[in-house]
């Protein structure tokens, strides 16, 4: 860290230039590479694969995805519109990459108009699955839906493919957050210069960060929710890190150090801590590679790319910034103080009010904070992972309206109908079997390929595709009238594939929690050289998630409060949003908890007293905490204002996750359980002491052999 202290301070305008002209050849670059950002859903062993193979090897021509175009009149039945129906159904049929119409006028047309003749649709048959189709074809598409919207002709387009064009886009409401973070750094800081640092240093790494995950999608195919993941996260962990070491800087020119001495020291101490933040989120999103599930895996490299990026730009173009700006990032009065006196002198922090309310009551405040999580957490209990359908999506988008058309006129279930391939046996017998189930509305078929060597049914399912009746069906087809008909089938569709996808995610979910906690008590042991500390934190960060994880369920899952935020009245919990939200919060809840802890620490190791080092590190260092987490907080609750579901559930979860963790847990409820533990908070093993590396997360004990001792006021940055 000292040689890149010297670096950045020595030659800061290379810095700021090198990085400008890095993230400008970045960009350059990916525009003339081009980039392939596209969801994929390949799901290894599993029947709905088995489906899939099956359907492009013997029904070649409808193993591609299909889009669902619905149509309804204002008045009358469709007949008096079936020439602009019809018309637009031949312009879809010219679009490349569509390779039939299931019209509902033609004449083996199977139930495609509403018993009241008001509502009708139509089936596009694609020649691929959707994430590997141009997306201008599926764009013309589209474009003649919106055209063919008139005040007498209501159309919408639903499916899998329409699902690509609703992709999550940062929008007016993530820049109102910025916005908002803008303001709290400036009443943080009190200086506008100060303020614009962590700002920049936040959009410059995003910019690198996207572009190189444009140029990394190259290799492997990025998930369509990956660079809006690389924002949310940026924007967030970003500005979080950059805060810690100018507010480290700050303090040292206000204890009379010269600039350039003062931004080494800062960058050799909190920017140390910085690099141990990013490990540990580095160490967290490894869980996310444990199910080896593309899409997830794509999320975790995106988010992995953007904290290397945030990490780098905050210690070298932070300080680099620093020093160009000299003391105008101290205020006016701050200066004119240094100035006179040569010392910005400031009380020593004074325990508020919740430091000695933990210090006097301190099992009281406890039982008050688990009490807290507790009822915030009861939610969680009945989660139920699923993906939640097309009803669910904003109320006006395309893929809404043909759902809600669907829906009335078919029921719920035509929104999702299940494929059933099959290869010889009485497949007939199996159709009347299914028929008789009462979850199913109708069934097709069975369809015999070109040469009769299989056979396909479709099966209309009377619930929605995100009800678990409709999952539920499914695993009868599977275990008992597939089986009992001696018939060698699979079933897919889209509802199979969800369920097989959820289930593959839950499989992994033990393996992925023993690595993101395992690890994460391995490094706070290496941290503390305590054993307490880091079982203390861990059950302290699984509290957090739990906390989060039931406002999730009562927003996304029971529908409270759906309309505030433009979602669906409930459905089930994307299976990945939970990995996502959990790996994240265990990296990130690790800065607070190291800042906290780090200084807590030192100050017991000097005095040898638990409850003074609690009450004075709580005093000193909760401020700071507050104010870096309302940033994140506010970041990642405005992509609530996101058209994309998946993201709206991941903004509030993560700014709820993080509310939660350093309001409740690292201000109240870790010092409160760390004044009841005492001298059991340092306790460790001799042998593991010996065992384990000795880290200096803070640069302490080299600011100390290299540097004037600072004020005793000093936070030590995390």
């Amino acid at each position: 860290m000292k040689t890149i202290a010297r670096l950045s301070t020595g030659r800061p305008w290379a810095v700021v230039i090198g990085w400008i002209a890095a993230v400008v050849a970045l960009q350059v670059l990916v525009g003339a590479i081009g980039q392939d950002i596209r969801d994929t859903f390949s799901l290894k062993a599993t029947d709905s694969q088995a489906a899939y193979d099956l359907l492009e090897e013997r029904f070649p021509t409808v193993a591609g995805d299909s889009d669902t175009i619905a149509f309804k009149v204002t008045s009358g039945t469709v007949t008096v519109a079936r020439g602009d129906i019809e018309a637009a159904l031949e312009d879809i049929a010219a679009v490349p990459h569509v390779s039939s119409i299931a019209s509902p006028f033609s004449p083996d047309a199977a139930g495609q108009v509403s018993p009241d003749g008001t509502i009708a649709f139509a089936t596009v048959t694609y020649d691929d699955q959707a994430y590997n189709l141009p997306l201008e074809s599926i764009e013309a598409v589209a474009e003649v839906v919106e055209e063919a919207n008139t005040p007498q002709l209501v159309v919408g387009q639903a499916g899998q493919a329409a699902s690509r064009l609703t992709n999550p886009e940062v929008g007016a409401g993530e820049l109102i957050g910025l916005a908002i973070a803008a303001v709290i750094l400036f009443v943080a800081f009190g200086a506008l210069i100060a303020t614009t640092v962590p700002l920049i240093s936040a959009i410059v790494a995003l910019g690198a960060s996207l572009a190189v995950l444009g140029l990394f999608s190259n290799l492997t195919p990025a998930s369509t929710s990956a660079p809006t993941l690389a924002v949310l996260l940026g924007l967030g962990i970003g500005i979080d890190y950059a805060l810690f070491i100018v507010n480290r800087h700050r303090l040292g020119l206000k204890a009379g150090r010269e600039v350039r001495e003062s931004v080494r020291t800062s960058v050799t101490t909190s920017g140390r801590a910085v690099v141990f933040a990013g490990i540990t989120v580095f160490i967290a999103l490894a869980g996310m590679f444990v199910p080896r599930i593309a899409f997830l895996s794509s999320l975790a490299t995106a988010a992995a790319i953007t904290v290397l990026f945030s990490v780098a730009a905050s210690v070298t173009l932070v300080p680099a910034l620093l020093t160009l700006y000299g003391h105008r990032v101290l205020s006016r009065r701050e200066r004119a103080r240094l100035a006179a006196d040569g010392i910005v002198a400031e009380a020593a922090p004074q325990p508020g009010r919740l430091a000695n309310l933990v210090e006097r009551r301190p099992f009281l405040t406890s039982l008050a904070a688990l009490a807290a999580l507790a009822v915030l957490a009861a939610p969680a209990v009945s989660l139920r992972l699923g993906n939640a359908d097309q009803g669910n999506d904003p109320v006006g988008s395309t893929t809404r309206t043909a759902y809600d058309l669907v829906s009335e006129g078919f029921g719920a279930g035509a929104n999702g109908t299940l494929v059933v391939v099959a290869e010889g046996g009485d497949v007939a017998s199996l159709a009347s079997t299914i028929s008789a189930d009462a979850g199913v509305t109708a069934v097709r078929g069975p369809i015999p390929n070109a040469d009769g060597s299989a056979q396909m049914l479709i099966v209309v399912p009377s619930t929605s595709p995100q009800a678990v009746e409709t999952e539920q069906l499914v695993e009868r087809l599977r275990d008992d009238y597939i089986p009992r008909a001696g018939v060698e089938a699979h079933v897919g569709g889209t509802v199979a594939s969800n369920l097989d996808f959820t289930r593959a995610l839950a499989d992994s979910l033990p393996v992925f929690l023993l690595v993101v906690v395992g690890l994460s008590v391995l490094v706070l042991t290496v941290a503390f050289r305590s054993v307490t500390l880091p079982l203390v934190g861990a059950a302290m960060n699984l509290l957090s998630a739990a906390a989060a994880f039931g406002v999730v369920v009562a927003v996304f899952q029971w529908g409270w409060g759906h309309q505030l935020i433009g979602i669906g009245e409930g459905g089930p919990v994307e299976p990945f949003a939970p990995l996502i939200l959990f790996a994240l919060l265990f990296g990130l809840s690790m800065d607070y908890q190291v800042f906290l802890v780090s200084r807590i620490a030192e100050l017991y190791h000097a005095t040898g007293d638990n409850a003074l080092a609690v009450r004075r590190g709580l005093a000193e260092v909760s401020r700071v905490i507050i104010a870096a987490a309302s940033i994140m907080v506010v970041v990642f609750g405005s992509f609530v204002t996101s058209d994309s579901r998946i993201m709206k559930l991941l903004g509030l979860g993560l700014a709820v996750a993080i509310f939660i963790d350093a309001f409740i847990v690292r201000v109240v409820l870790v010092p409160a359980i760390m004044r009841l533990l005492g001298r059991a908070n340092w306790w460790m093993p001799a042998w593991l002491d010996r065992v384990l590396p000795h880290l200096d997360i803070d640069g302490h004990d080299t600011h100390r052999s290299s540097a004037p001792e600072e004020p005793e006021r000093e936070l030590t940055p995390a």
